[in-house]
């Protein structure tokens, strides 16, 4: 008979208690990783379309977005604090809950969503590339780009196109395997010079069209009666469409909140959200309104105004410009790929098969899984039902979430045995039933259903963006109910 402690092969180092001496994340370490989140092209077109676009109060939408960071906030505390006070990563802490096979399986399911967006960000990470690969050579020979092999596609892809994808892949496994320290330093960094990017062109466009921007802000900004009635479901939509945009984030918080120095830096470096939220509302809004004021200027028409940056640039066709901007979407997309998806998976993997993965072959298998993704995102993955067989995978976090919470705080009393979960022996609380907790189990799939109910379900897609909460508070619920 095969004792249990080689059963189950639990110790890695990437999955240990993080040493004390490395515990250096402080609060303006976790304003770069708030900053780096939403510093994307879609938290970009996602907020200025919700000012701009939309027909609603820019107060409601102002409010809407701080008190989702608030529900943010508060969730990322909780789970970050079990991270925090213990050092172990989001899969490590699943073990307390589901069990040691019930953790390793489960956690696949973060890591195959990981693997897949981060396939899906690749790709569009790789078009900017390719824009300016194409503009250069259009510098040198604008009829290099009609050249026969630059004419041959193959999946809607051409030869570009797949040396800015190889090149992409190439380039973030190489930043990606290092060290957590370099992975700070890389989120300090892009934050930092996003913001500054931000910043230099808004002051070039207020430099020229102060009087007509602040016009068109005052045209735009619509404060009036903002306590009403009517605007209780505007609030509650911007509220769940920002919260769904954080969401992904929130479950694997603890594979860098684990960094902190302490409870107090994270908090507040978590409470920071809400001013990332507020410096890049502002700078969005005025930079969607100044692009529209400086297009006019030119005669340049457009069907509406332009939130998304990609927009943005190709209308203002200037190619200095155009490649500037194009390297800071480079950058920004690179490093909310890093925190929302590279190393969520890689710490899943990890424990998956802990004696056989480390940091570079983790991120081999997380590459060439992306390679798939993002060669065929175009003439598969984008045509098809994959997004929603995602989303519907993506139903599962906000309930594992809620176990999670609830074992660690309710039914564990705070309390982790360091040496059980990486040397079990068949007394440990953390086998249970062959390594399944099957009430937690049972949770998390209850709470998957109602989850799920909310994307397939025609009479309940207008809770779709709470369907994370939703989840998670019933499996909290649930499992609490079992445990009794």
């Amino acid at each position: 008979m095969i004792p249990v402690k080689d059963k189950y092969q639990l110790r890695n180092w990437e999955l240990v208690s993080v040493n004390p001496n490395n515990r250096d994340w402080n609060w303006f370490d976790f304003f770069n990783f708030w900053a780096v989140s939403i510093q994307s092209i879609i938290g970009f077109s996602l907020i200025a379309s919700l000012y701009l676009l939309y027909d609603l109060n820019s107060l409601v939408v102002l409010s809407g977005t701080l008190f989702s960071g608030l529900i943010v906030f508060f969730l990322s505390n909780l789970i970050g604090s079990i991270s925090q006070s213990s050092g172990l990563p989001f899969p490590v802490i699943l073990r307390l809950s589901m069990g040691f096979s019930g953790a390793r399986y489960l956690g696949l399911i973060r890591a195959l969503i990981g693997i897949f967006m981060f396939g899906v960000q690749t790709f569009f990470i790789s078009k900017s590339l390719g824009y300016i690969f194409r503009i250069i050579l259009f510098k040198i020979d604008s009829q290099l780009l009609n050249h026969e092999i630059l004419l041959i596609f193959f999946f809607g892809l051409n030869a570009i196109d797949f040396l800015s994808l190889i090149l992409c892949l190439i380039i973030q496994f190489i930043l990606f395997t290092k060290r957590a320290s370099f992975n700070k330093n890389f989120i300090k960094f892009s934050s930092i010079t996003i913001y500054l990017g931000l910043i230099i062109f808004l002051i070039i466009i207020i430099s020229e069209n102060y009087v007509a921007l602040i016009s068109s802000l005052i045209l735009s900004t619509n404060i009036e009666n903002f306590i009403s009635r009517n605007n209780i479901f505007p609030f509650m939509s911007v509220v769940g469409t920002m919260f769904a945009y954080f969401s992904i984030l929130l479950l694997s918080f603890g594979d860098f909140a684990r960094y902190a120095k302490n409870k107090s830096e994270m908090n507040k470096g978590n409470f920071s959200l809400l001013l990332n939220l507020v410096i890049f509302s502002a700078l969005a809004l005025l930079i969607c309104l100044g692009s529209d004021i400086i297009l006019a200027q030119k005669s340049i028409s457009v069907e509406r105004l332009l939130t998304n940056p990609n927009d943005i640039i190709g209308k203002i066709n200037n190619n200095y410009l155009t490649i500037i901007s194009l390297m800071f979407i480079l950058i920004s997309s690179v490093s909310s790929n890093l925190i929302a998806n590279y190393i969520p998976s890689q710490n899943t993997l990890i424990n998956f098969l802990p004696n056989s993965l480390n940091l570079k072959s983790s991120g081999a298998v997380i590459i060439l899984l992306a390679i798939f993704v993002s060669f065929f995102w175009l003439s598969i993955f984008s045509q098809g039902l994959s997004l929603s067989v995602f989303d519907t995978l993506a139903s599962f976090l906000g309930p594992i979430f809620g176990v999670i919470v609830a074992d660690f705080y309710i039914v564990q009393n705070k309390k982790i045995n360091h040496k059980e979960l990486f040397y079990p022996e068949e007394t440990t609380i953390y086998i249970y039933n062959s390594g399944w907790n099957l009430k937690a189990l049972y949770s998390v799939i209850i709470g998957f259903i109602f989850s799920a109910a909310t994307i397939w379900n025609v009479n309940l897609l207008s809770l779709q963006s709470f369907g994370w909460l939703i989840g998670a508070l019933v499996s909290y619920i649930l499992y609490l109910l079992l445990k009794k």
